[in-house]
Order: C-alpha cells, then sequence, then structure tokens
C-alpha cells in the first residue's frame, strides 16, 4: 500500500496520512491490499462505525470534515425568534429588537432577555443576554472582553478632597487611550501577568507582552476613572450610612481582548461560512472543540486581567492618598458564563449586562455628569440573573458629535459642579438615557443599595473635547 492508492479512494489532507498508517498496520497483520482498500471504503461509507479500532483515528477525522462541511453549507435560522422577555421597552430602539431577535433565531439560541440601557452592537446588542446550548459566541460576549466596573470606598471624608487635588492625583496615576500604558519605569506588576495560561496557546504568548505594556490603563471611549461621593441612606455595604469618598473606573482587557475577540470571530465566521448574512457577526464556536475551548480559556484570561487593570489603578489612588479602602465593589459585563436555566446547563453571554443574581452586589454607572449606583442582584429568573450595565446610549458616536452642542454640554457639567479631563462629545451626558428612567424600568431586577455622585472624570479625550 502506498499514497497513490490512499488518494485514488479519495481521502484528503490529514485523511491521507492516518488512511495509510492504519493500512500499513492492518498489513503488517496479515490482511491483504483488497481487505485493506475495501474496509478503508467501508470506513469512508460510514465512519461512526469505526471509532474503535485500527481506523479510528481515520474516522475522527472523517466525522470532522463532515461536520465542517455541514457548516460551510448553510446554517439555517429559526423561522421565527424564540420569545424573550424585554424590560424597558420604550427606552430601546428597533435595531437593538431587531439583533436580539435574530440572536433568537440561532439554531443554538435557547433562552434570552433584554435590559432597558439596550442600543445597537456588533453581533448580539448592547444590553442583550443570550443563553446558548454548548456554543460560545465570541462577539455575543464583545470585543472589549471583561469590561467591568469597581468602586472603592475609601476613608476620607466626601468634601476632603480638593477639585485640585483630585485633578492632579487622575492625571498622574491613570493612562487612557488605544495603545497607551505607563512608561515602562512607572509600570506596576500584578500576578495575573504570570500566570501559566500564557503560555497554553500561541496566540496568548504571542499578546503578553502588549498586556504586559498596558495593565493598568484605561481604554478609549467610555471608560472612565472619577472621584466623587457615596452616599448611603441606611447601613450597608458593612459601612454606616453617611458620605463617603469613593473612586469608580470602567475599564476592560485593552487591545489584548480585543485582539482574542477578533481572532476567535474569524474562526467562528469561518467555521459558519453558510450562517445567514443577518447572523454573520453571531458566528460561534462549540464549547467542546478545540477552538471552543482555547476562545473560552483566553476569555475568562482577558476578564481576570480586566480586573487586574482596576485593582491596579485602585491601588494606585489609595495609596497615594495614604489610605486603605473600606470596602470595593466589582463586576463584569462583558462575558459569557456557565449557568443553569430551568435545569440545563446553559452558556449564558451578558453583552452590556450586569450579573445579579440574587444578593449579587453590581454596579451600574450613569454618564460623565450623572449618578451611579451601587445595587444587589434580586436573581429574577426571566432576566436570567441580569441587569442592565448603565444608562445605555440614546444617541450613537457620530450622532452625537454632529448635533450636540459643546457649549450646552459645558453647562450641563457646570450646573452638576463635575470637573472633566478629556472626555469627548460622544460621550456627552445627552448622549445617554436618563439613568433613573433605566433604573426604574428595572426594579424587579435590582434593589438599590447606594448612589455615587462623579465630581472629578478623567476619560480619554474621544472626538472632540468638552
Amino acid at each position: 500500500m502506498n499514497g497513490k492508492h490512499i488518494t485514488k479512494l479519495g481521502f484528503e489532507r490529514a485523511g491521507i496520512g492516518l488512511a495509510l498508517a492504519a493500512a500499513t498496520e492492518r498489513e503488517r497483520a496479515g490482511a491483504t491490499r483488497d481487505d485493506i482498500l475495501a474496509e478503508l471504503r467501508a470506513v469512508q461509507a460510514n465512519p461512526a462505525a469505526h471509532v474503535t479500532g485500527v481506523y479510528a483515528a481515520l474516522a475522527a477525522d472523517l466525522l470532522a470534515r463532515a461536520a465542517e462541511q455541514g457548516a460551510k453549507a448553510g446554517v439555517a435560522l429559526r423561522e421565527q425568534p424564540l420569545p424573550y422577555p424585554v424590560w424597558g421597552a420604550d427606552l430601546i430602539d428597533a435595531g437593538a429588537r431587531t439583533q436580539m431577535d435574530v440572536a433568537m433565531r440561532l439554531p443554538v439560541s435557547r433562552a434570552g432577555a433584554l435590559m432597558p440601557d439596550a442600543h445597537v452592537g456588533y453581533g448580539l446588542p448592547i444590553g442583550g443576554v443570550l443563553a446558548t446550548e454548548n456554543a460560545v459566541i465570541p462577539y455575543g460576549v464583545g470585543v472589549d472582553i471583561g469590561c467591568s466596573m469597581m468602586l472603592s470606598v475609601l476613608p476620607v471624608a466626601s468634601t476632603a478632597l480638593s477639585t485640585d487635588e483630585a485633578r492632579r492625583l487622575l492625571l498622574k496615576h491613570t493612562r487612557f487611550g488605544a495603545g497607551v500604558g505607563f512608561e515602562k519605569r512607572d509600570r506596576e506588576d500584578h500576578g495575573v501577568l504570570h500566570e501559566s495560561t500564557w503560555e497554553d496557546q500561541p496566540l496568548l504568548r504571542h499578546l503578553h507582552d502588549k498586556a504586559t505594556a498596558q495593565v493598568g490603563s484605561s481604554g478609549s471611549g467610555n471608560h472612565f476613572v472619577e472621584f466623587g461621593s457615596l452616599t448611603l441612606e441606611r447601613p450597608d455595604l458593612g459601612l454606616e450610612a453617611g458620605h463617603y469618598l469613593a473612586v469608580l473606573s470602567h475599564s476592560g482587557s485593552r487591545g489584548f481582548g480585543a485582539q482574542v475577540a477578533n481572532h476567535f470571530t474569524a474562526l467562528a465566521q469561518k467555521r459558519h461560512e453558510g450562517l445567514d448574512p443577518a447572523a454573520k457577526k453571531l458566528a460561534w464556536l462549540p464549547l467542546d472543540s478545540e477552538d471552543g475551548q482555547a476562545y473560552w480559556q483566553a476569555m475568562n484570561l482577558a476578564g481576570r486581567y480586566a480586573l487586574a487593570n482596576h485593582e491596579l489603578i485602585h491601588a494606585r489612588l489609595a495609596r497615594a492618598l495614604n489610605v486603605r479602602p473600606l470596602t470595593q465593589v466589582s463586576n463584569s459585563h462583558n462575558l459569557a458564563w456557565t449557568q443553569v436555566v430551568d435545569g440545563q446547563e446553559l452558556i449564558v453571554h451578558r453583552k452590556g449586562a450586569t450579573p445579579a443574581r440574587a444578593g449579587q452586589l453590581g454596579l451600574i454607572p450613569g454618564s460623565m455628569a450623572d449618578p451611579g449606583f451601587v445595587v444587589r442582584g434580586r436573581g429574577h429568573a426571566g432576566a436570567l440573573d441580569s441587569a442592565s450595565h448603565g444608562a445605555g446610549r440614546a444617541l450613537g458616536r457620530k450622532a452625537a458629535a454632529s448635533t450636540l452642542v459643546k457649549k450646552e454640554v459645558q453647562a450641563y457639567l457646570a450646573d452638576r459642579g463635575v470637573t472633566l479631563i478629556g472626555g469627548g462629545i460622544d460621550e456627552a451626558p445627552q448622549a445617554y438615557k436618563r439613568i433613573e428612567d433605566v433604573l426604574e424600568r428595572q426594579n424587579e431586577l435590582v434593589e438599590v443599595i447606594a448612589r455615587f455622585t462623579p465630581r472629578v472624570v478623567r476619560m480619554d479625550t474621544g472626538s472632540e473635547d468638552v
């Protein structure tokens, strides 16, 4: 037996070598050429019947290629979306509803929900929650994997820190923008950079230097670090009622997470080349596939890295004030989790949605000049234990930049006593829904625990400085 005999049977690529190896083993066992050719044809005809024994590797390869070809041939969407609950329907534009409808037509979808801050995103809408069976959707998580919030309550009177000092601290101890990080001499270390996980994939090894260079910094867009006042109307969070100085930050996994998202999205789209164009951005990876497991590993590492960025930001500021936080709250809102839904273990994607299990603390910010809130989840099954992750955009970035008036935005900030460092008009408060309206629509999802009022806010410059 040689390669020509194998290729004449129609075996391709790795299958040729696997078939030849099996044929060689059968020859050593005394099988004739005709016997081997007949056996190889039988494996071709029904590989599922040969998943054990000498032809097992060849059969596995044939089954994998059949699955791949089936995916490329086309994946039919459901004719109608599965039903899903919506909170704050009057606040949500038609585009976000259309995107959620497409997501609920995927053959792997099992349940979903739409939060009141929902607006159009790539693939799954921002504010969308989607539960799938044995499938993870990179764009169901989002490009900024692990994007998250953190609040530190400090043992300092809320009025003790002057605006000038707060501004100086933010300028010195935070960094913002695409590709930006601290100078090497000022960069801090974190345990997440020393995890062995970085060595498990070539992609992660390649991105380790980028992650190291940007650790402890924040991205662009709606990311921020701000000093403000936290108000507790009654004792909670291990604190007495009253007003406290606090730091609130919003950041993610930087360029590292973005490259992970784009890499695995490309793999998912290649796997499902025949997917309906309307659902192209929702291409998925089977969780039990090699690529699916690789994404899951990289996604969770990006989530830990994002929280590490927050930890370093808050540690720098607390150290500069020579204090230790009284308490901290954090949550991620761009991740996928395994979760039991109606007795079945599913993959729950929260793209711009806050986990809100019963008793779970979370953070829901407003805008650069509007309050944010510490909340406690009520564990609503219909919402898949979720809540909004913020106020949500009322205007897209381009619309905000072209329609909002700089003087009016500045007057809004001044009226609320907010000092802004950086920030673009595309992030102006008027570009967002009213946070009070968003919270009102989800009373059954979360309980408000405390109110954060921003005072000095730092962001990236955006499309135009405010």
